[in-house]
């Protein structure tokens, strides 16, 4: 059997999108989902993503990282599928979509740039040289004068499979403050390499920088090495509401790939 695909990017963030709303795609195929995503041997990307139907929301969006399993909330993940769902006529130019950490709203500006609300964060643990966090997914945020000296694979590596984060791991970001924002690079689990950009990442380093500034409100152009991202936001001490994720998320190729 062949089956559609649909290739989206979201700042340098690559996904194999395919519509699933008649479940002919089975997402229990951890092997296949992983060959799916291999860059030598497949079409490539860092997760593979399923639309798929909802009764009451405008679809449900189900992410698998580039091994092959189904992981938390990806931020460039939903923005790219909120354009997919567009690009299919599901939606127009606002939705409201089920992901695995809930329900989320999400806007299509007239740039075509996806602005994504991502749920509220009701706690960060400061370590002192470090920040630890849920944006959807956990990760664990570094401060640096340099990012560009840091060995992201190496170090990222680290602090993933060290004691406290080698069971589940964790997303590791080192973040730059700049005068006018911030630089973010991130080594992610499951795909357990460097990304281009991260978008549940690129959030968490922004509200961490928040914290580390005193910002109570507003947002922080982002950086990564992908494209540029913009997070938006309400702190009240280390709680933040109103965490919209805004950035592009575009359509690269489509195609047919056989499944057995």
């Amino acid at each position: 059997m062949e089956t559609k695909f649909y290739k989206y990017q979201g700042a340098g963030n690559d996904f194999v999108i395919v519509d699933n709303r008649d479940e002919h795609f089975d997402g229990d195929n951890v092997e296949l989902i992983a060959s799916i995503c291999d860059r030598r041997f497949g079409v490539g990307a860092d997760g593979l993503m399923l639309l798929q139907s909802h009764p009451e929301h405008d679809f449900v969006m189900r992410y698998f990282n580039a091994d092959g399993r189904e992981a938390s909330m990806c931020g460039n993940g939903g923005r790219c599928i909120v354009a997919f769902a567009r690009k299919l006529g599901v939606i127009d130019n606002n939705t409201t979509f089920l992901a695995v950490d809930g329900i989320h709203e999400a806007v299509i500006d007239a740039n075509g740039l996806v602005n994504l609300k991502m749920q509220n964060v009701p706690a960060v643990e400061n370590g002192g040289d470090f920040f630890f966090l849920d944006t959807g997914s956990p990760h664990y945020v570094r401060f640096a004068d340099d990012i560009d000296s840091i060995d992201v694979v190496k170090e990222g590596r680290q602090v993933r499979n060290s004691e406290r984060f080698a069971a589940e791991g964790t997303n590791v970001n080192f973040v730059q403050l700049r005068d006018n924002g911030i630089k973010v690079y991130t080594y992610e689990r499951g795909v357990e390499d460097e990304t281009l950009a991260c978008g549940t990442g690129i959030t968490a380093s922004a509200l961490c920088a928040a914290i580390r500034t005193g910002k109570e409100e507003g947002y922080f152009p982002v950086e990564a090495k992908g494209g540029q991202l913009e997070v938006s936001f309400k702190r009240s001490g280390n709680q933040f509401t109103e965490i919209w994720l805004k950035g592009p998320a575009t359509f690269v190729f489509d195609g047919t790939i056989a499944i057995d």
